[in-house]
């Protein structure tokens, strides 16, 4: 994962901000409007594109930590960054002060970390008494349309890989769904979850739907000859799904948690 984003920085923010839920917003956007008050840590921060939509809502203190230099280099070039604690570290071991934050939040970026109990202690320990945990987790197709092809011309090729040059499953599958969530963060001091199931609308032209989906860390591995073979098969058949404007739809499943500290 650090190698794929050392030679792709802000590929999330890329794939993804365009992307809009029910109510228009994007689930960047959906994060921004639930930090609330007070200090803001970023978990995962990528290339700082949220971070900069916090500095816009005004939140003066704000703080990134995340893996990759790289990512970290590309948040450090956003003037309305300057102010703000760029940090790169692992979130099982935060090199952050005890209950110092009012709100963590982390897109697509918490579900694919390892020894989740030891990150959702970390949160714990970071966050000040009422401090609010919000997460974009997912996503998975939400109807038969671009994804789901895609999905389907990539399965027969990972699945083809050597079995040491497939990309290893991310994550905790309990960050994904509320009663999972319950279980991680209700022992280190976390009330009930909230979870709400959104569908984000993800479509547009063949071209930039593509640039999206392809961002998936499964196609790491999968020779230059692998990947044009997938593209092919992708576009032969999404075809039929164009739309007279030329554009085709692509949604995703995901989710929205929230978690508040006693």
């Amino acid at each position: 994962m650090r190698a794929y984003h050392a030679r792709h920085p802000g590929v999330t923010a890329r794939a993804f901000a365009h992307g809009r839920g029910p109510d228009g917003r994007s689930t960047y956007q959906i994060l921004r409007d639930l930090a609330g008050h007070g200090p803001v840590l970023d978990l995962g921060c990528g290339d700082g594109y949220l971070l900069e939509l916090l500095a816009g809502a005004g939140h003066a203190r704000l703080v990134g930590v995340d893996l990759s230099e790289a990512e970290l280099a590309a948040a450090r070039r956003r003037r309305s960054l300057a102010g703000a604690l760029l940090i790169q570290a692992r979130a099982q071991a935060l090199p952050l002060a005890s209950g110092c934050f009012g709100a963590c939040v982390s897109h697509l970026a918490f579900m694919l970390m390892a020894d989740i109990e030891a990150v959702t202690a970390e949160l714990a320990r970071v966050l000040a008494p009422g401090g609010r945990f919000a997460t974009v987790v997912g996503g998975a197709p939400a109807a038969d349309d671009a994804f789901e092809l895609f999905l389907r011309a990539v399965v027969p090729v990972v699945d083809s890989l050597p079995a040491a040059h497939r990309s290893p499953r991310l994550g905790d599958k309990r960050t994904r769904y509320r009663e999972g969530l319950d279980e991680l963060l209700g022992p280190v001091g976390f009330g009930a979850v909230t979870f709400e199931g959104l569908v984000i609308d993800l479509g547009g032209p063949v071209d930039a739907v593509w640039a999206t989906l392809s961002t998936i860390y499964e196609l790491h591995a999968v020779s230059p000859a692998g990947l044009a073979a997938i593209k092919e098969s992708f576009e032969a058949e999404v075809d039929a799904l164009a739309r007279p404007d030329g554009t085709v739809p692509c949604t995703m499943r995901v989710g929205v948690a929230v978690a508040e500290r006693r």
